[in-house]
């Protein structure tokens, strides 16, 4: 009754994938979280070109469709000197059907999730709160969980644990010990809240540089019934510094509703419709051990979050897709070491560690007030730029133009 095949800590996006993969392969896998699902998560809400490839191998596209959500065909971007480019999303991008998007929250789009690893086959367990990993000689081979019911101590066994309880996850700080704290320059914290009322929206996901949260940005996300997540991100190092000016991020949030010159007018006849609530992103950009005896990490567990543009559910599919596949071939070669496993640590950061790495120099380089003003304005004025940013949305190997010295020469001449 508590040995499994694989038991897999979390059913956020990069959990309830990783189960949903592992399951519909025919392994006996146990499914945890501390929640009682459906639950809402903190979050942006949008769906990448990367989680949308998940999603469509899962099967899952027409489910979206029967849900609340918003089509999203572009992103909007404006400056700190307020030049505002709009970037259409491309048809023939690979992830995104004819140009098209979606934003759904995250309420919906984890339980469609946990819901899919559960029809594959899944045995998923709600309000069990993991504790700490359970080692035998160095090798992790289950959990101990305290169900949240009964207030019980448990215990599961299985061959390979998959820790994908989120930033402050109990596996990785059982895994990794002090290598698990999070370091402020390659973390963020931010903050969002549902409003209803913004006027001009439309079907692009907003992106707002303003000189309070730089480098940051503050978003408008549409969502369905004329409703919006808004929300504001910005690095904790930066923010500690905001600190001794006396600004927290939640006055940064007000500030910029208040003041800004073009969120002020738009924000007079929203409503916010939910509280305002934060979390922490851990980036990418400072690489974490992900794999060991007996035991691997995904999603925020394994510190993914896109350091430029914030995201971290593409990330967590993905890696809870290569996660299930490597953990197949330790099933077939019958041997779940470290010598084993370690292919997905190796293949994690060669598929999203160059990324991972331009995105954090980008992060760098949008901090650059003069040279964000100056790409955003040329954008705004020249297709051929346009075109750039447009295609760096479809395509990952695009976004290294932008570490390219060229690239700001044709921006500036």
């Amino acid at each position: 009754m508590n040995e499994f095949d694989v038991i897999v800590a979390g059913a956020g996006p990069g959990g309830s994938t990783t189960a949903a993969y592992l399951a519909k392969a025919n392994k006996n896998v146990l499914l945890l979280d501390k929640a009682k699902f459906p639950r809402d998560k903190t979050c942006g809400d949008a769906l990448s070109g990367k989680s949308m490839s998940v999603i469509r191998e899962l099967g899952l596209v027409q489910e979206i469709k029967k849900l609340p959500h918003a089509t999203i065909t572009g992103v909007l971007f404006s400056s700190p000197s307020k030049n505002v480019v709009t970037i259409p999303f491309k048809q023939d991008d690979k992830n995104r059907e004819e140009g098209v998007g979606y934003c759904m929250r995250r309420i919906y789009t984890d339980n469609m999730l946990f819901n899919a690893a559960k029809n594959f086959g899944a045995k998923a367990q709600e309000q069990m709160q993991v504790q700490e990993v359970i080692f035998e000689s160095g090798k992790a081979v289950g959990l101990k969980v305290l169900n949240l019911q009964t207030r019980q101590e448990e215990e599961f066994y299985s061959k390979v644990v998959v820790g994908a309880d989120g930033v402050n996850s109990s596996v990785a700080k059982s895994v990794l010990g002090k290598d698990a704290e999070l370091d402020p320059a390659h973390s963020c914290i931010a903050i969002r809240a549902y409003y209803s009322g913004i006027s001009g929206l439309t079907s692009n996901i907003e992106i707002h540089f303003i000189d309070l949260v730089q480098p940051g940005y503050f978003w408008i996300f549409p969502l369905e019934n004329n409703t919006a997540n808004v929300g504001l991100g910005l690095v904790q190092s930066e923010l500690k510094k905001r600190l001794a000016d006396k600004k927290t991020i939640v006055s940064l949030f007000n500030e910029a509703i208040e003041n800004d010159p073009i969120l002020k007018e738009r924000f007079k006849q929203a409503k916010q419709i939910s509280p305002l609530t934060g979390w922490t992103l851990p980036f990418g950009s400072k690489k974490r051990k992900v794999a060991g005896d007996g035991w691997v990490l995904v999603g925020d567990a394994a510190s993914l979050v896109d350091p430029f543009s914030g995201e971290g559910v593409g990330n967590a599919t993905y890696s809870g897709r290569l996660a299930s596949q490597i953990i197949l071939k330790a099933f077939q070669k019958q041997d779940f070491s470290y010598s084993t496993l370690a292919e997905y640590e190796k293949r994690l950061w060669q598929d999203l560690g160059p990324e991972l790495q331009t995105s954090y120099i980008m992060q760098k380089i949008g901090s650059i007030k003069w040279l964000l003003d100056r790409t955003i304005s040329k954008a705004a004025t020249d297709p051929k730029i346009k075109e750039m940013i447009s295609d760096s949305l479809a395509n990952e190997e695009s976004k290294k133009q932008f570490l390219n010295p060229l690239f700001y020469l044709k921006i500036l001449i």
